[in-house]
């Protein structure tokens, strides 16, 4: 059983996160990974990922069990942006570091690569990273809006508890396993834990990948965090309709510019700086992709005070729905109107 224990100060401080975290996205997925091929939410996922034995991915996965502990400096809580998770994870503190590491079972401690990382050589924190950014453009670049698709969804769904009924339903609701009995919130674990939360408040992070139960950091002096399923209507990462694979489109227009393609029409309209954040890529990259769809007549750009805001044009919408243009007309009236 997990206890978290409030305080009424603590219970002002409850926050969601803004957006999926990356770095926990990250680690549950890869916990996915390792789960069954015939998974119903994640079987089809799976099938997917471009190599499972990818170098990026052989290297994440001897820091991720799909059983078992994983170390806390993976998920640092630094931010919503993949480039915060990594400066975090790289430069963890070098004690916290081999203290967390010292902690996976013996077998994966003789592994050379983890006593380098233990020791904090610069070469290996910087192979780290790169495992991690690697991981994310091949793994969960392409699903990443569906991801963000379903956690804005359940964001939508909290906000509404959070104004009807306060903080107190907001919690009560936030997963079958997970109990408000004032002043705890007692969560079915399988492991006894008591996180004390002395005023910090609970951060809560819906996740995609978070299957089963809510979970926290095993360390209850850092910040604390609460990661619960957000999957509830069990949407899937792979699209079976007829509209184009996000590979199909990225070969056609690059991968980052159907990325942002894809990002607007998600979104129904969104501003460059939410694409940077939201893609991770720089404002002026965002800039630049913007400006060369709205000269092709993909999308529209219209300021609203000191904002710019992006949407599909017709064409723009039918390119990544995967139909001709001229198709809209039918779709609208249907035949025979």
């Amino acid at each position: 059983m997990l206890n978290i224990h409030f305080s009424a100060e603590d219970l002002a401080r409850v926050r969601l996160a803004p957006a999926p975290d990356p770095a926990w996205e990250m680690l549950l997925s890869l916990h996915a990974l390792g789960s069954s091929p015939d998974h119903i939410v994640f079987g089809p996922w799976r099938a997917s990922v471009p190599d499972p034995l990818d170098p990026s991915i052989s290297l994440l996965r001897r820091l991720a069990p799909p059983r078992g502990y994983s170390p806390d400096f993976l998920t640092p809580g630094a931010g919503t942006t993949l480039e915060s998770a990594v400066d975090a994870i790289t430069n963890v503190d070098r004690t916290r570091l081999r203290s967390e590491l010292a902690l996976l079972p013996a077998r994966r401690q003789a592994s050379p690569w983890i006593r380098r990382l233990a020791q904090g050589e610069a070469e290996t924190m910087r192979g780290l990273g790169g495992a991690v950014r690697r991981y994310h453009q091949r793994v969960l670049g392409r699903p990443w809006h569906r991801i963000r698709t379903v956690i804005e969804g359940e964001r939508a769904l909290r906000a509404r508890d959070l104004l009807d009924g306060g903080v107190e339903r907001l919690l009560g609701n936030i997963h079958p396993l997970a109990r408000w009995e004032p002043p705890v919130l007692r969560v079915d674990y399988p492991v006894r834990q008591d996180l004390v939360l002395n005023g910090r408040g609970l951060l809560l992070i819906p996740s995609y990948f978070c299957w089963g139960r809510p979970i926290t950091l095993r360390d209850g002096e850092l910040n604390p965090v609460l990661v619960y399923p957000a999957n509830r209507g069990l949407q899937l990462l792979t699209d079976d309709s007829g509209t184009p694979r996000p590979a199909a489109l990225g070969r056609l227009l690059g991968r980052t510019r159907a990325a942002v393609l894809e990002e607007i029409a998600s979104s129904d309209g969104t501003t460059g700086g939410e694409l940077a954040r939201r893609l991770s890529i720089s404002t002026a990259s965002a800039s630049e992709h913007t400006a060369t769809m709205r000269d092709a007549n993909l999308i529209i750009s219209q300021r609203v005070k000191n904002t710019v805001w992006h949407t599909l044009t017709p064409l723009g919408q039918a390119l990544v729905e995967g139909r001709r243009p001229d198709e809209e007309a039918t779709l609208r009236t249907g035949p025979g109107s």
